[in-house]
């Protein structure tokens, strides 16, 4: 996936010069902040159209302003784009039409998909985007590093994604430096990277691990409303959901339901 995400990239940069890319991005209104609820529990909700484990998520045809909306009115914090073409089905395009709607409504949207460029980064801004994901394990430091410092230069909150006790031990050291300078969340996915199954017990094993002072994420596994009371008691204060969502007849409603009970208001 990462060598692909580079072929994307230089793809891209044969498209639209960086330069070119920085003016729009630069002119891109800004996005939302990210803010989290006092009750100390928030959603990060996911429209995704397809998933590598799952398969196609959802059969009907999904118009994406309307389906973000949807997730907005229902409380979420912020909602997560998938933007990577061809095991996910998603596209830029779905990220700069989520953003659209989601901005009067004050919430961000976040680009998803396996970035290892600062370019990247560009096209998220440009799109209208307020955060985006980076996955830990699959760059270098000094990748990280540069990724880290174009975010913070454009304005953007990340999520770094982790699996493991050795991913979150990068996180952390990556908070200490770079938390002071720019909106941080530290993700565990409980999925196994060889199986691509989902194990829900490494979201409690691994919560220790988390940076102190950095809002924790739990991803994946997270499909009812015992699942976010379980993250919440593990120490989360939010949870990335997608899959459940997007198959689910009633999207709006499973959201604040997963939010009560992460908030024990249920």
């Amino acid at each position: 996936m990462a060598q692909a995400s580079h072929a994307r990239v230089q793809l891209a940069r044969r498209t639209l010069a960086e330069s070119a890319l920085i003016e729009r991005a630069r002119r891109a209104p800004a996005a939302a902040p990210l803010q989290l609820d006092s009750r100390g529990f928030d959603l990060i909700a996911e429209l995704k159209l397809r998933s590598p484990a799952a398969g196609v998520l959802t059969r009907a045809p999904v118009a994406i302003a309307d389906y973000v909306r949807v997730y907005a009115h229902a409380g979420a914090a912020a909602v997560s784009v998938l933007t990577e073409p061809d095991r996910f089905a998603g596209a830029l395009e779905h990220l700069e039409t989520a953003a659209a709607a989601l901005a009067p409504l004050q919430v961000p949207a976040m680009r998803k998909d396996f970035l290892v460029d600062p370019y990247q980064l560009l096209e998220a801004r440009a799109a209208g985007a307020g955060g985006a994901l980076l996955i830990v394990r699959m760059l270098s430091a000094a990748q990280l590093d540069g990724l880290l410092d174009c975010a913070r230069e454009l304005g953007l909150f990340v999520l770094l994604e982790a699996f493991d006790e050795e991913d979150l031990e990068r996180v952390r050291a990556i908070a200490a430096v770079h938390a002071a300078r720019i909106t941080l969340l530290a993700g565990v996915n409980c999925r196994d990277l060889t199986t691509l199954e989902v194990v829900p017990q490494r979201l409690e094993q691994l919560a220790s691990l988390l940076p102190a002072g950095v809002p924790g994420v739990a991803e994946s596994g997270i499909a009812c409303a015992a699942d976010a009371r379980r993250a919440a008691d593990a120490g989360y204060q939010l949870a990335l959901v997608g899959s459940a969502l997007m198959q689910s007849a009633d999207p709006g409603s499973l959201a604040r339901a997963l939010l009560a009970a992460g908030r024990g208001t249920s």
